[in-house]
């Protein structure tokens, strides 16, 4: 690296300006933002598999979860509103959203799918 190339990196951090570590950061912004644009494109299938109202806590075997990046497979998640959860059983095929709130996972919305 050059001395002008050098001195600008150490200023611009004695400034606290701050660049993307890596493109990562920036294709996250834009599946977020897409994904705000779109709501239904956020929405996953899934099977409730267990079921808790009075705890909030739902097992359900999903499909793909796109927003979250993460493949199919069964876990408990919380739901974000316990009232969410009157009228589902387990059984019930569903169409749900999932956002992982400092590493908790919940469902921000439900419904039964047709």
């Amino acid at each position: 690296m050059n001395r002008s190339k050098k001195f600008l990196a150490v200023s611009a951090l004695a400034l606290g300006v701050s660049w993307p570590m890596s493109g990562f950061a920036q294709a996250n912004t834009d599946s977020t933002s897409a994904a705000a644009a779109n709501p239904a494109a956020s929405l996953s299938e899934g099977e409730i598999r267990r079921l808790d109202p009075e705890t909030g806590k739902l097992t359900i075997r999903h499909g793909e979860i796109r927003n979250l990046d993460m493949p199919p497979m069964t876990m408990v998640f919380t739901a974000s509103d316990k009232s969410q959860l009157a009228g589902l059983k387990v059984g019930d095929r569903i169409r749900f959203v999932a956002s992982n709130e400092g590493g908790k996972y919940l469902v921000t919305e439900i419904q039964l799918a047709h």
